[in-house]
């Protein structure tokens, strides 16, 4: 985009100068756009001290410059260097010194609150994006008094410091805000945070923010299904050009589309259920880089019953098995509100890009139709048609023993799939969907290794 178009982007006098960064790439850019509006050296950089000005969009409080927002917890999900801690330091000064945007009148008593007394120093308070450090004017700056685990603002607000190790450390004190960093690692994240909500009680309308990578602990998993609650959300990507490159290739990309790479990195909530037929560790432990030669390759293909925007999705899985007898799913190519022509499309062109053996269709809805549907597209296509005598549960049963016994592989990560496998249960879902990819990936598997096999024939992948 050029200066001109940039320039042209800037919101006028009547709106809120959070938004000029999104016209811009970098904040030197900024810089000169500011230039060449002409304002004089003392506003120019005033507007540069504004985080909201160049921040992300996630990082902004929720409410924009409302002075009463619906939320009174801003939860701010994020992955690892995402800027969660950043975004955090910026919410307690624009609180301590009453900022728009932020808290007005300001709050003059402040709770920190983080897994241990350490961290919260380290990270919180001393950290590289931590309040000391987001604090550009020397005449804002706040006073870290370490013996008494506070910070003291020159217009006298203050914040103190606890753990989650010591929730009755909270029994007393009074606040107008706070912030609980990493609430997912807390020690005793129930009993601190019910002790710090009894603490929030000055000011008209209290605020706290927690910046926090998620686990499936049941305190976040409450906080999210509160209406009170605003929810933003980041993933280390999207904080790339503040981290190292080989961070991002080592890192990233090696756990990308992982369990713990959609937690730690994508800042999801990656859960599992109880009764569930797969655990998340037994999926991860299946997981390799490559598969061998293989002698056997399918393509599993399970219909949906009708089309549209509100049907089911056509799983689509590939898997094949080597010569020892190990299987392994190489591909998950299920496609979600298809028609039947979309379908049988994306199934072919999975055998063909895998030179697979056959196609494993289950027939139950409309067996002749799904196999017309597949041979009008390539009439020499092999088709497997196999019928489903049993509940879904019980088909699966023998397969998820197959991975308790570390026969089966997944080549790579299948998110959407493997979300599947960890909550499946013995009434299907707990959404109350159809579990289509792991329906492909249970007819996949049982036409591998659970009936007899057809002559073998290498193949090199």
């Amino acid at each position: 985009m050029s200066r001109a178009l940039r320039l042209a982007a800037l919101p006028n006098c009547e709106t809120s100068f959070a938004d000029i960064s999104s016209a811009f790439a970098s904040k030197r850019e900024l810089e000169a756009a500011l230039a060449a509006l002409a304002p004089n050296r003392t506003e120019t950089e005033a507007l540069l001290r504004l985080w909201t000005t160049y921040c992300r969009s996630d990082q902004r409080p929720p409410g924009g410059l409302s002075a009463w927002p619906s939320w009174t917890i801003w939860l701010v999900l994020g992955g690892r260097g995402a800027g969660k801690t950043r975004t955090g330091a910026e919410w307690v000064r624009g609180v301590a010194l009453g900022q728009p945007g932020f808290l007005e009148p300001g709050a003059e008593r402040i709770a920190l609150v983080g897994e241990t007394h350490a961290a919260v120093r380290d990270v919180m308070v001393e950290g590289p994006s931590g309040i000391l450090a987001v604090h550009g004017r020397r005449a804002d700056r706040p006073t870290w008094q370490p013996s008494l685990r506070r910070l003291q603002w020159p217009n006298g607000a203050i914040a103190q410091a606890f753990s989650s190790e010591d929730p009755d450390g909270l029994r007393g004190p009074q606040f107008g805000a706070a912030w609980a960093d990493e609430l997912a690692k807390w020690r005793h994240p129930d009993e601190t945070w019910d002790m710090l909500q009894f603490g929030l009680r000055l000011g008209q309308r209290p605020r706290e923010i927690v910046t926090t990578t998620p686990r499936p602990i049941p305190l976040l998993k409450r906080l999210l299904a509160e209406p009170r609650v605003a929810v933003s959300r980041a993933a280390t990507r999207d904080n790339a050009r503040h981290l190292a490159p080989a961070f991002l290739k080592n890192v990233v990309g090696r756990y990308a589309g992982t369990r713990l790479g959609r937690q730690e990195l994508d800042g999801e909530l990656v859960e599992e259920r109880e009764d569930g037929l797969w655990t998340r560790d037994r999926i991860e432990a299946s997981r390799v880089a490559a598969a061998p030669d293989l002698i056997r390759i399918v393509v599993a293909v399970d219909p949906p019953v009708s089309s549209g925007r509100r049907a089911d999705s056509c799983g689509i899985v590939v898997a094949g098995i080597d010569s020892a007898g190990c299987g392994y799913v190489l591909a998950d190519a299920t496609v979600r509100a298809a028609k039947p022509a979309e379908w049988a499309a994306r199934a072919l062109a999975a055998w063909r890009r895998w030179s697979a053996d056959a196609l494993v269709v289950e027939t139950n809805q409309g067996g002749e139709m799904v196999q017309a549907v597949l041979r009008e597209v390539d009439p020499g296509v092999p088709v497997t048609p196999v019928h489903a005598s049993r509940g879904k549960y019980l088909r699966a049963e023998p397969v998820a023993l197959l991975y308790e016994q570390g026969r089966v592989r997944h080549v790579g990560a299948f998110p959407e799939l493997e979300d599947e496998m960890a909550d499946f249960g013995p009434g299907g879902l707990s959404t109350g969907r159809s579990p289509d990819r792991l329906d492909a990936l249970v007819w996949a598997v049982t036409d591998l290794m659970l009936r007899p096999a057809g002559a073998p024939r290498i193949r090199m992948l």
